[in-house]
């Protein structure tokens, strides 16, 4: 069955199949009114799609690794309910924890590229590599001795063991000590202490004082009052550290700081007045190579889960902005900057641009794809003269026809022609012609195919009777 092609009845005139070939491309283009219907549902289904599927690919959670440790364990915890909270609000950064035994090893997972940020203290460790997120939290150093103790002052160290409450980390600190009141030439020694083992060595005057840094929070100094009898008479000596301000000029991870009269509490309160001591910050600190959009999310969320959650973590009452002037001790990544300056980007701050240009760019690729094809189909391409051109050529070969088979062929060109101009007409091509003209010059061709049948016919030879 062959019911695209038109029929070849002898009889029939280029003016009816031209007018079956216009009938049939109109048909084909027209499509059932349910069919029209499905298919706009369905392109806008794709393109509703399409867009969820690019905002949910947007928006998606990032989750960035967190090295986190402390002596007693209490600095992961804080961190793990930062995550919780993180994940409950939704945030577009979520942190994993992983859990380190001190300050030291978060510093050097950090350092070595094992996770993506870390909880670190500004004198420990190789810090070459991280940028500031935020402050967590700020530790004091405590030089303390025991009720009735007659040392007063950083002389009265000589030939003196002290206790290091966690050695490892704060070995800095002990040798910045050191240096600065010759403790060296004045035989004191320093004796790495576990929790475990303080009152131990207290008791027994294994060590005459003892080294803290912590920070001045309500369960830290809880700890320490606990591990001195507590009477009226006698009560714990807090030592001054007299030249933390010539300390911290030499070594920028450190300021001075005076711890407040009775911060020890008791009665009379301890200490008496306020006692000069070293100050050093815990950071958060994240790669450099963090992208700052993300960073400055991931700041605006902290800060929002901070608030959330003070009540339940009251450490969380000493986070602040790290210092953000370009001479800070620990530069603060871009990303933070943005957010504490009020310089972070919305998403139509950061994308309008291309939102704006894409369609324009896009419109202008589209013209300049569709003048190539054009010119890369030019050779191919009739215009509307030769198109013309090649219908009169035939009338030429009509007149010239010798039998019949000769006008049957250029019947079928004439329908060759004739489907090639219905079916650039369809594609709205330009240079294809009207159904008028198309009429016209089928036409005439048709009587002249008709008019050479007949002398074809007159001057055939007439079979003898």
């Amino acid at each position: 069955m062959r019911t695209s092609e038109p029929p070849h009845h002898g009889g029939e005139s280029a003016g009816q199949r031209m007018n079956y070939f216009s009938k049939m491309g109109i048909d084909s283009i027209k499509l059932p009114l349910w069919l029209r219907i499905a298919v706009v549902a369905g392109l806008f289904a794709l393109a509703v799609a399409a867009s969820l599927f690019a905002y949910r690919w947007y928006a998606r959670p990032v989750t960035l690794s967190i090295a986190v440790g402390s002596l007693d364990g209490e600095a992961p915890k804080v961190v793990s309910a930062i995550a919780s909270q993180l994940a409950a609000t939704n945030a577009p950064v979520r942190l994993k924890v992983v859990e380190t035994t001190g300050a030291v090893e978060s510093a050097n997972a950090f350092s070595s590229g094992k996770t993506d940020l870390a909880v670190v203290r500004g004198d420990v460790g190789d810090l070459s590599h991280a940028e500031a997120v935020v402050v967590l939290a700020q530790a004091v150093a405590m030089l303390v001795a025991p009720p009735g103790s007659p040392i007063t002052d950083m002389s009265d160290l000589k030939r003196v063991t002290v206790g290091v409450v966690g050695g490892e980390t704060n070995r800095k600190i002990v040798n910045v000590l050191t240096k600065s009141y010759n403790l060296d030439r004045a035989n004191v020694v320093f004796k790495n202490l576990a929790l475990p083992d303080i009152r131990r060595a207290i008791d027994t005057k294994e060590v005459r004082a003892l080294l803290f840094v912590l920070p001045l929070t309500e369960k830290y100094l809880l700890m320490v009052r606990g591990l001195f009898p507590q009477n009226t008479k006698a009560a714990p000596v807090l030592i001054p550290i007299e030249n933390a301000g010539a300390i911290a000029e030499e070594e920028p991870a450190y300021e001075s700081f005076d711890i407040p009269k009775g911060t020890l509490r008791g009665s009379p309160p301890v200490p008496a007045d306020d006692v000069t001591t070293l100050k050093v910050s815990f950071y958060l600190v994240a790669k450099k190579s963090l992208d700052n959009d993300m960073i400055a999310d991931f700041t605006q969320a902290l800060m929002s889960a901070r608030r959330d959650l003070l009540r339940e973590q009251p450490i969380l009452a000493q986070v602040k902005a790290p210092d953000t002037d370009a001479g800070a001790y620990l530069s603060v990544h871009p990303g933070a900057a943005e957010f504490y300056n009020g310089n972070q980007q919305s998403f139509l701050d950061k994308w309008s641009n291309a939102i704006f240009l894409a369609p324009m760019a896009l419109g202008a690729l589209a013209t300049v794809l569709a003048a190539a094809w054009q010119f890369l189909r030019s050779g191919e391409l009739q215009t509307k003269e030769a198109a013309l051109d090649s219908l009169y050529e035939l009338a030429r070969r009509i007149r010239n026809a010798d039998k019949e088979s000769d006008l049957s062929d250029i019947e079928n060109q004439i329908d060759d022609v004739l489907r090639a101009q219905r079916a650039r007409a369809a594609t709205d091509d330009e240079n294809a012609l009207d159904a008028a003209t198309l009429n016209v010059a089928a036409h005439r061709l048709e009587n002249l195919i008709h008019d050479r049948r007949a002398a074809l016919a007159a001057n055939a030879p007439q079979p003898n009777g």
